[in-house]
């Protein structure tokens, strides 16, 4: 009976055409690890050097892009978006990507948000967003400039999860938004961490480099001074981000504005550091003055409204503001460390970047796109130019051609006559069978001579442009200045030249005090007022 049992067994195991293939566990393990990761690295939580974007990210723009949702379109509902990427292009969570979305709109978030928001897009105070449902979105008119000039071939499409449509595999990004807006994400095994830069700045720093490709980082600082947070705030000290700049890894402190009345008794704050949550701000204000780290505070409240922010921290009259302000400092977050790690997508292997190297990738990539548009450009002219040249010579014997069209049984037997008897091309034949009657009239010649005169001027500068790289250099600088006068504004966070840590010293306050020696050589200190 034991015997059937096994046998059973032995035979339930058997099927056909069944292949047993022996597995090294840690070999396995290993190997799907490393796919793994690589495909969070390359495909989720890096962006691109070239236009700055992680997949997903690129993906809801270009979604957007599709449904022509662009500035001067009406607003239409964030579940509309969030469905059609997942459908299309990213077959992930609705959260994931309708919370990419909402990071993109939000104006304390990217310092240049590339999707206008409709509705809650949630707050500073670290609310969340309303559900996709109530929200509406539509494309900043900044994103206009992420993806002109998309549909002229400047970049490469793929196929998306099921083949049925083409994505393509980067922006045009016709300004360096790999800085401007910055990026935050968390890979396998590395993260990066790049703060967003003025675009006026950038741009700058850009073009400096476009026409001095030796220049050095001192040189390039003089247009891009660095970080500009879109909460505005201090940056405290410049050592952290010549550092970052130069190795593209280093620490920027960022400092809350205060300013202290001591007239009234309070400090009165109305800038924070970037990612900094105002509620979770407050919260700790108040838990280090009930674990009596911080003393002589009577009152925090938040006053912030229509008009900007605004924390007010009332204190004792007996206290000193500036010392209460250095310990506010010391131990909540009014005072916070930026650690910059400017890692990046270089070819799909993920790099650490100085600032010199991302600039570079950027005018290699802009040098590709204008290369690329030119030849699209030069193409569709030389075709067109082409037709058009067919059009005026049929028009200088159109007796002759419309004799041999009437003439003929089929189109077929027309194109291959005219074709025999002129020279001229399919392309051209099924043009002029195609030709409308009123382009016989003297005015329709004129016309057509003027627009085949404006093809060839055309394609004598794309030609041109083709043959000098310093004149494609012009163009993009050209065209970025556009941007730059377009977009551009003032610097909103400020550098401070001084770089000193808080010491005991300026966590104490200074006041008169008397000292006593007793007979016995004990020594007390005792403040005057209590002397």
């Amino acid at each position: 009976m034991k015997d059937k049992k096994n046998d059973l067994k032995d035979e339930s195991l058997e099927f056909a055409d069944q292949k047993i293939i022996p597995v090294n566990m840690e070999k396995e393990v290993k190997k799907s690890f490393i796919e793994y990761s690589m495909s969070v690295i390359v495909s989720r939580a890096l962006p691109d050097v070239r236009d700055g974007m992680k997949p997903g990210a690129r993906r809801v723009l270009y979604a957007m892009y599709e449904d022509n949702l662009t500035y001067d379109k009406p607003f239409r509902k964030s579940a509309t978006t969030v469905g059609n990427v997942l459908g299309r292009y990213h077959p992930h969570g609705d959260s994931s990507v309708y919370g990419t979305m909402v990071r993109m709109a939000q104006p304390f978030s990217l310092r240049y948000p590339l999707v206008e928001g409709h509705g809650n897009f949630g707050s500073v105070d670290g609310d969340p967003p309303a559900a996709y449902r109530y929200t509406e979105a539509r494309l900043a008119r900044l994103s206009d400039e992420m993806m002109r000039d998309i549909d002229r071939d400047t970049v490469d499409f793929v196929g998306n999860f099921d083949n049925r449509r083409r994505e393509p595999t980067v922006l045009p990004s016709r300004f360096p938004n790999l800085l401007v807006n910055g990026s935050v994400g968390i890979a396998v095994g590395m993260a990066t961490n790049i703060p967003p830069h003025n675009l006026c700045e950038v741009i700058d720093g850009t073009i400096c480099l476009m026409d001095n490709p030796n220049a050095e980082l001192s040189e390039i600082m003089q247009y891009i001074k660095g970080p500009d947070f879109p909460t505005y705030g201090l940056i405290y000290g410049k050592n952290g981000i010549v550092e970052a700049y130069k190795t593209g890894r280093g620490h920027v402190m960022m400092r809350s504005r205060a300013e202290v009345d001591e007239e009234n008794h309070r400090i009165i704050i109305t800038e924070i550091p970037y990612m900094v949550i105002k509620s979770d701000l407050l919260k700790t204000i108040a838990e280090k003055v009930r674990d009596k780290v911080i003393e002589g505070l009577t009152d925090v409240r938040d006053e912030s409204g229509r008009a900007g922010m605004r924390i007010v921290i009332e204190y004792r009259r007996d206290a000193n503001g500036h010392v209460i302000l250095n310990q506010l400092y010391k131990y909540t977050k009014l005072q916070d460390t930026c650690a910059i790690n400017m890692l990046a997508l270089v070819n799909g292997e993920p790099k650490v970047l100085p600032l010199k190297a991302i600039l570079s990738e950027y005018i290699k990539f802009q040098e590709e796109i204008i290369t690329r548009r030119t030849i699209f450009d030069l193409k569709k002219a030389k075709e067109r130019a082409h037709i058009l040249e067919g059009y005026l010579m049929a028009l200088d014997h159109i007796d002759e051609v419309i004799s041999i069209i009437r003439s003929s049984q089929t189109d077929s037997e027309a194109s291959s006559r005219l074709i025999e008897r002129f020279g001229f091309t399919p392309e051209q034949t099924t043009a002029i069978l195609e030709m409308k009657l009123r382009r016989l009239t003297g005015l329709e010649r004129d016309k057509i001579q003027e627009e085949l005169d404006g093809l060839r001027r055309a394609i004598a500068y794309y030609e041109d442009l083709l043959a000098h790289e310093e004149k494609i250099l012009g163009v993009i600088k050209e065209e970025m200045r556009e941007i730059s006068k377009k977009f551009g504004d003032k610097r909103r966070t400020e550098i401070s030249q001084v770089e000193k840590d808080l010491d005991v010293e300026d966590l104490i306050a200074d006041e008169d005090m008397v000292v006593t020696i007793t007979h016995t050589g004990y020594v007390k200190r005792i403040p005057v007022a209590a002397y």
